[in-house]
């Protein structure tokens, strides 16, 4: 709980600049009736605030934040430095960002930065500097909130001033040459380096650039980005400590690939996420506990706080279909049951102009007489009901382990099979897991997993040595590992582990592969078990040769037939069980019950399909949250008896959970 709210955050963003300031006190009075606890201001304001070089106009904004002050709502203050202003870049155009295919972008968006430019981080240091000295003791701050949303819409720049830092950042990486040669391969196709001023960034080739090179500079991009939080981080600890700082991360796979945040979840005071639902025709409430279950894991277990979400629908999707009555407030518990202290938007008003006029907003066009309004008011006093919970941890059953470096090497070019999809993996195996009715943490292949007794492993091409040695460890030590295929491949730089593969994985799965066989578009293969049991895999198979491992399912036909293509290795005092085709999230329950049962997780048959049942312990006690995403209503044991805090219900033993709503109890364990 951020310490200067006291309660759940409950608001969004706020842009009283886009308004007449007659307007604000309408405003003010709208958030006091919706019970709004907190809003994010100022994040797009540099032009504002600063609108010639080194000169100030804070007038404005001193206003809003006296307002909200006096008002009891609280402020996450932004500095403004993903839209720096026309005039900066009329001075430095060098600033704009250029595209591998050497295209410089233009003004007229966001986020159009060079994260190298020299112009830029002074300019930022800059206004973050004025803001802190002038807002870092007004009592409304509650949280720093840096840029916005860094990674998107573009983050590596391939202009000189990127190169020349790319070069910098690789001499501190390798030290030599001769160390650099040997980390990215480059005697094969001869591109060999004698000298540092030849090695530029992985620019558009005739064919396939070389792919340790183009792991590295995405490694660089997001430590760069992440070296400019810093800078503005510090000086806000400097000027106005006390206050956390924080920047909104995009955590779902859904929404962000360039960022490692396993490493920006160690550099903010406190982690932040935006979320949005993706319209692609998946269990959208999946994809959203998923987003909120790896927020939390990046957040280290603590509790984190959604900084942004839809009332409604989007607006930047080929189709925005509204979110349907009663939809916003599952959303934002569920976010809440998986760790969230709060639930905030984008944004309070909703804008007439700009890019996101028709993105959907707290206050809409429509006013307060309307459906999006009136779920508004009842959420805030809902979330108000549920004040006694922050603080509190969200309770996993499970892990999935998950690396972003290793779905960058896998994403590059020329792998035994392009439809091989690190993200897709991560998404089945995940809501296998999560309609057995686990919740899970993720954590990074090299973390403490002693305290998971079923680690789920659904993609980790890129996997170091200090990886298998962890996951070896953790099965000899008792614990149950699922590893799904073309894990353990490569390490560090995407160079294959010496020896057959799953090379850092092989002695944990006692196994080796001896060949992969993709599969064509549309080919199947059958697996069977020795009880003749059938399960249908598609895009991938696998010569297996066992090492210690005892098939489970066989290929029943396919170019691996009568091969193992389901095993499992028993290995100290746990077992390691290995998937080497593509199951469908319905045929990896088979796999993953199985797994479960040498895990000693017990089936929750109790529980019905699409509800929810999320548990977060603290000093106050235990809460369950019940999430009803069906059209039936839902009976849970839920043990106790007692009353429902959103509600004020009483219930002795079983909870009856309305169609499409959420219930939340206090229990004594």
């Amino acid at each position: 709980m951020l310490s200067r709210v006291g309660r759940l955050a409950y608001g969004g963003d706020y842009n009283p600049e886009q308004w007449p300031e007659e307007v604000w006190q309408e405003d003010v009075r709208l958030m006091r009736e919706a019970g709004v606890t907190v809003v994010s201001v100022g994040i797009f304001s540099w032009a504002l605030l600063e609108p010639e070089p080194g000169v100030y106009d804070f007038g404005w904004l001193d206003r809003v934040i006296e307002l909200l002050h006096v008002n009891g709502i609280r402020v996450d203050l932004g500095t403004p430095t993903v839209v720096p202003p026309a005039w900066f870049y009329a001075a430095h155009p060098e600033a704009l960002p250029v595209s591998r295919e050497g295209v410089r972008y233009g003004f007229g968006s966001r986020g159009a930065i060079c994260h190298s430019s020299a112009a830029y981080r002074r300019a930022a240091a800059g206004i973050t500097e004025q803001l802190a000295r002038r807002y870092g003791s007004h009592p409304a701050v509650a949280l720093w909130h840096v840029h916005n949303e860094y990674g998107v819409p573009v983050s590596a720049c391939y202009c000189d001033a990127s190169v020349a830092e790319f070069r910098q950042w690789l001499q501190i990486r390798y030290g030599t040459l001769g160390a650099l040669n040997e980390a990215w391969g480059t005697a094969f196709w001869g591109q060999r380096y004698t000298d540092w001023a030849h090695i530029d960034a992985p620019r558009i080739t005739p064919t396939v650039a070389n792919p340790a090179q183009q792991l590295d500079f995405t490694r660089f991009t997001d430590e760069t980005i992440r070296g400019n939080f810093i800078a503005e981080r510090d000086i806000l600890h400097r000027l106005a400590p006390g206050i956390p700082v924080t920047t909104n991360f995009m955590t779902a796979l859904s929404q962000c690939d360039s960022m490692d945040y396993w490493a920006w979840g160690k550099a903010v005071d406190v982690v932040t996420n935006d979320h949005y639902l993706i319209t692609d025709g998946r269990r959208t409430h999946v994809n959203l506990a998923m987003a909120a279950d790896l927020t939390r894991s990046v957040a280290g277990g603590d509790p984190w706080l959604l900084l942004e979400h839809s009332p409604s629908g989007i607006n930047w999707q080929r189709r925005n279909p509204v979110k349907r009555p009663g939809e916003m407030a599952r959303n934002s518990l569920g976010h809440v049951a998986r760790g969230s202290d709060g639930a905030m938007f984008f944004q309070w008003r909703q804008s007439r102009y700009g890019a996101e006029k028709f993105h959907s907003a707290m206050l809409p066009h429509a006013g307060t007489d309307s459906r999006v309004w009136r779920e508004v008011v009842r959420l805030g006093a809902d979330i108000g009901a549920l004040t006694e919970i922050a603080g509190s941890r969200t309770v996993a059953d499970a892990a999935v382990l998950w690396d972003w470096q290793s779905w960058w090497a896998q994403k590059l070019e020329w792998r035994p099979s392009q439809d091989n999809d690190a993200r897709e993996r991560a998404d089945s195996f995940y809501e296998t897991l999560y309609d057995r009715h686990l919740t899970v943490d993720f954590a990074h292949p090299e973390a403490d997993l002693s305290a998971y007794p079923l680690v789920v492993v659904p993609a980790l091409y890129l996997a170091t040595e200090a990886a298998g040695r962890n996951l070896r460890s953790y099965v000899e030590g008792g614990g149950t590992l699922v590893v799904s295929y073309f894990s353990g491949i490569v390490d560090e730089h995407d160079t294959v582990h010496p020896g057959p593969v799953p090379g850092a994985l092989r002695d944990v799965l006692g196994l080796t592969v001896e060949e992969f066989a993709p599969l064509l578009d549309g080919e199947r293969v059958r697996i069977e078990a020795a009880d003749g049991s059938e399960l249908a895999g598609d895009l991938w198979a696998e010569f297996v040769e066992l090492n210690g491992a005892e098939p489970v399912w066989t290929y029943a036909d396919g170019p691996a037939a009568g091969r193992p293509a389901v095993t499992r290795h028993e290995l100290g005092q746990g077992t390691a069980w290995y998937v080497s085709t593509r199951l469908g999230a319905a045929e990896l329950d088979a796999v993953i019950a199985a797994a479960a049962g040498d895990a000693g997780i017990a089936p929750r048959d109790d529980l019905p399909r699409d509800v929810e049942v999320v548990r977060r312990t603290g000093e106050h006690g235990s809460y369950v949250f019940v999430i009803n995403h069906t059209g039936t209503e839902a009976k849970v044991p839920v043990g106790a008896s007692g009353t429902e805090l959103i509600t004020g219900e009483r219930f002795a033993g079983v909870l009856a959970v309305p169609p499409g709503a959420v219930r939340v109890v206090g229990t004594d364990s």
